[in-house]
């Protein structure tokens, strides 16, 4: 989610968002039983590669596939990697696979074992279950997604009729998601101009249009690091509920690998709660370490790690634990994913069983 502001990043965005938006479309790209995908991002092991702790458990190698670059909306796992917590739990090593627009879509990787966990979204994992992939999502890192109207402070957009009588930019490539707004809202589209635009948020200060389909930890902070004062609306508080940056498994590892699957929760649990805690901890290793030479700066990338946490931390998480996603919200996504036009029901798509089971074992992790 997070690039800098030059050109070649500005690029970089539309091919990320083409990447993550159109999850329909790439969810047919999963293969089953063809041969094993090599993913084209980056696959860097990490600092962590000691051996377990002696009496502990040994789970061997954990591989990771990240949804994205090596930004600072893996904080939590970077974390969890350089404080040894994998390790902890018994992984003899972690390797962060990291994504980008040409790399293989992250179903592909779980599906074909080159990754153990997939940090992906429920449109794309929905869609790939639906071409019969044997996946399933074990948990959310966002309780929200971070798609937003952004605009400007001074003409601020602060709920979906505000967008009546307005110049709204919408990319390419996030058109399925606006048309799938409009129906979740009951807007009518027809009171609304919609104007198609690039990545670069300029014609929004410029005032070619009055707002502009972004994310909310991303595009705003780009403008704000320039002076600039905007103000944002989340679709997931406007009618658009959907979690995000979720984990996606096999089937077969949630029936065999129970206790694998809990250490791989728990730490990152605890890379997560100490990135709540401290944003400027995962937006320094963004940039200095996992993600060096991309371009980040910490300054930006602190930013979007306390945005992020907001859509992190929740009632219901500080109450039921970090990644729980309760039954009321699973519902709405499957609504909101009927919207969408993808039909598939709660039980296959969702199993929060093995977190129910970690913090029932372990409440202090909440």
């Amino acid at each position: 989610m997070t690039r800098s502001s030059s050109s070649d990043d500005r690029a970089f965005a539309a091919d990320r968002r083409l990447f993550l938006k159109r999850g329909l479309q790439l969810g047919g790209a999963v293969m089953l039983g063809g041969p094993l995908l090599a993913a084209c991002g980056d696959s860097d092991s990490s600092a962590s590669a000691s051996s377990a702790s002696s009496g502990s458990k040994s789970f061997g190698e954990l591989t990771l596939r990240l949804s994205w670059i090596k930004n600072v909306e893996f904080a939590g796992s970077y974390i969890a990697d350089s404080k040894g917590y994998y390790t902890d739990e018994g992984f003899s090593k972690v390797t962060l696979i990291g994504g980008g627009p040409s790399a293989t879509p992250m179903e592909t990787d779980v599906v074909t074992k080159k990754a153990l966990v997939a940090i992906s979204a429920p449109d794309i994992t929905g869609a790939a279950v639906a071409k019969g992939a044997p996946l399933k999502i074990i948990g959310a890192q966002y309780q929200k997604n971070p798609f937003c109207i952004m605009s400007m402070a001074k003409a601020p957009i602060t709920k979906p009729e505000d967008m009546y009588g307005k110049k709204i930019g919408v990319q390419a490539s996030n058109e399925s998601v606006w048309a799938a707004y409009l129906k979740a809202t009951g807007l009518d589209g027809s009171k609304i101009t919609k104007v198609p635009v690039q990545f670069d948020p300029l014609p929004l200060t410029q005032g070619t249009v009055d707002g502009w389909f972004s994310f909310a930890t991303n595009e705003p902070n780009t403008l704000r690091l320039k002076g600039f004062k905007v103000s944002t609306m989340l679709l997931a508080d406007t009618g658009y509920p959907l979690v995000s940056e979720t984990y996606c498994v096999r089937q077969d590892t949630i029936d065999k690998q129970r206790e694998l699957l809990k250490a791989f929760l728990r730490a990152e649990i605890k890379g997560w709660k100490a990135s709540i805690a401290d944003p400027a901890l995962g937006g320094k290793l963004a940039a200095e370490t996992y993600g060096k030479g991309l371009g980040l700066t910490t300054k930006e990338q602190t930013l979007e790690s306390e945005d992020q946490n907001k859509l992190i931390v929740s009632a219901d998480t500080k109450k039921n634990g970090l990644f729980t996603v309760t039954p009321e919200l699973i519902e709405e996504n499957i609504k909101t994913l009927k919207y969408g036009g993808l039909d598939i029901t709660a039980d296959k798509l969702f199993d929060l069983s093995i977190l129910e089971e970690l913090y029932k074992e372990d409440p202090s992790l909440i």
